[in-house]
């Protein structure tokens, strides 16, 4: 079994930004943003180590989340 990826949705992507990439020192491999379903994925890894990514996915208008 390999581990591709996995999704973190965020509520500030400047502040989730900071602590993956400043703090954790994760690397941004690329962004994605979609004007029609209003929202921005960041594709995140470890320096040198794409193999296992983090996806941070910000969606740009406001709505609470009520998952567990």
């Amino acid at each position: 079994m390999k581990y591709l990826h996995t999704m973190v949705r965020v509520k500030d992507l400047d502040a989730s930004l900071d602590f993956y990439c400043a703090k954790l020192g994760l690397v941004e491999l690329r962004r994605y943003d979609e004007p029609k379903g209003r929202f921005t994925n960041v594709f995140l890894a470890a320096p040198g180590d794409e193999s296992a990514q983090v996806e941070l996915t910000f969606n740009w208008d406001p709505e609470d989340y009520g998952g567990g």
